[in-house]
């Protein structure tokens, strides 16, 4: 049990290290007051911390924690819930974008540590890039397009 308790520490580590970075980022880009937006983050790390240690005790189900975290999100703030006010009422003060920094930040280190794997792929990681990049694009143009004819605007 003990190399359990280390992993949740560890994790709680982590995710207080983001909702810092968030915090402060929010302040500096947003200029959202860190004592406002204090309430809503702990409510988001403590949603954090509940998907992970779900994810850790259900590892045969292949959930990843993200997608815990979202559908607990999800049932915490349907209208019919009574916490539903609460949390909303928070977290509402936490700029969803401002959340983005750290985890993108992060997301770099992760792959920065593989370069090795990735030399490996070469070439063909380019070729996916490129594939994903045209695809984005012109997804985001055909939505874009339907939506301002939709509305008339083109």
């Amino acid at each position: 049990m003990e190399g359990v308790g280390a992993k949740i520490l560890n994790q709680f580590k982590v995710i207080f290290l983001v909702a810092v970075i968030t915090l402060i980022g929010q302040r500096i880009g947003y200029g959202i007051s860190i004592g406002v937006a204090i309430p809503g983050m702990i409510i988001i790390m403590a949603l954090g911390m509940v998907a992970l240690i779900i994810k850790d005790f259900t590892p045969n189900l292949k959930f990843p924690a993200f997608a815990w975290a979202s559908l607990i999100a999800l049932l915490l703030t349907m209208p019919f819930m009574p916490t539903s006010k609460f949390v909303l009422e928070y977290t509402k003060d936490v700029s969803f974008l401002g959340t983005t920094t750290p985890i993108l930040a992060f997301a770099g280190i992760s792959i920065g540590m593989k370069v090795t794997r990735l030399k490996q792929l070469s070439w063909k990681l380019l070729v996916v890039a490129i594939a994903v990049f045209i695809g984005t694009f012109f997804g985001s143009a055909i939505v874009a397009q339907i939506v301002l004819k939709i509305q008339g605007l083109i």
